[in-house]
């Protein structure tokens, strides 16, 4: 147990408080792109949950030889990333399906950028292994620990949903994972509703059950995203051009090289192999289309978010959809295997 506390309390820093917001006009044109040799002075400063995007970059070797300088930040969970972005203190994340939903509810300064397929088979709803919960419809009347705006509360709405239940029938108790590890052993809550690598380790670690999963229920899909300011920027929009496809290739590169990226995974965040080696064959983020299909499902989930009284306005999401970068990864959309 001390070691799963010990893993979560790496994979999670609080940062990123409450920033003001103004209203976003809808997608941006695109400024004018620089030369990469005219990016020596620049850096690009990124939103990280450790153990994601810079360890694969790194281990994928897709930040050598980089024209400019990355600078990243460690997040609990999405939403602080769309803070963070709106209020200009990073450039680009990658988040889960819900974090941009609650940024473009609340007119955060951001755009979706580029889309990624996680599956959704690593985001579950577990419950202790000797729990008289069985599936879904038994949450009725219980407590369930989930990160607020995260993918997991998404997962949680539609699961709900799909069994006929809403948020009032249960009680929602919104922790960040550190927390929500703590109520969860301590049986303060029920059930806790959560993503890999966090689940991944509680599976390793603990004797649970889990009684859903977001696969076939949500659309399991990440998110790049990145500030308005630096979208207007022609040399961060250069960069993050750059940064995208780099991204793109390390994923193949990972795809390719299970065995060598779980080993590099593990390490760099501090993981057991096995735990590495679980999250990554499951949620490994492989780049796919921003296509209409796909916005439409988003759409379908921030509906759910308003109907339900989880968020007060119901976006457009189409709005804070930017496919500027789509033509450069096209060549670089995955299938998973």
């Amino acid at each position: 147990m001390r070691k799963l506390a010990a893993v979560i309390a790496l994979l999670t820093l609080l940062l990123a408080g409450c920033v003001s917001r103004q209203s976003s006009s809808g997608p941006s044109e695109a400024p004018e792109t620089v030369a990469l040799s005219e990016l020596s002075g620049l850096t690009l400063n990124v939103g990280d949950q450790k153990g994601g995007t810079e360890s694969l970059l790194r281990a994928a070797g897709a930040l050598d030889n980089l024209p400019y300088k990355v600078s990243f930040s460690t997040f609990t969970s999405g939403p602080p990333q769309v803070e963070a972005a709106t209020a200009g203190k990073i450039d680009f994340a990658i988040t889960g399906n819900t974090p941009p939903i609650f940024g473009a509810a609340s007119n955060a300064k951001i755009k979706v950028v580029s889309a990624y397929d996680g599956s959704g088979r690593g985001d579950k709803v577990l419950v202790h292994a000797d729990s008289s919960i069985r599936a879904v419809e038994d949450l009725r009347g219980k407590k369930i620990a989930v990160g607020k705006g995260s993918s997991a509360h998404g997962n949680v709405l539609a699961q709900l949903q799909r069994v006929g239940l809403t948020p009032s029938d249960v009680v929602l108790v919104f922790l960040q994972p550190a927390d929500a590890l703590g109520a969860f052993t301590q049986r303060q809550v029920d059930a806790w509703a959560i993503w890999d690598p966090y689940t991944a380790q509680t599976e390793a670690d603990i004797p649970v059950r889990s009684i859903a999963e977001a696969a076939g229920v949500t659309n399991g899909a990440g998110f790049g995203i990145a500030s308005d300011a630096a979208l207007a920027d022609p040399k961060r929009n250069t960069a993050l051009n750059d940064l995208l496809v780099r991204y793109a290739k390390a994923t193949r590169w990972a795809q390719d090289n299970p065995e060598q990226w779980a080993h590099s995974y593990a390490d760099a965040v501090g993981l057991d192999l096995e735990v590495a080696t679980a999250a990554q064959g499951r949620s490994l983020r492989l780049p796919v289309a921003l296509s209409d299909d796909l916005i439409a499902s988003e759409q379908k989930l921030a509906d759910l978010f308003a109907e339900s009284g989880q968020i007060a306005d119901k976006p457009e999401f189409k709005n804070w959809v930017d496919t500027r970068y789509s033509e450069s990864l096209a060549p670089l959309y995955l299938n998973r295997n």
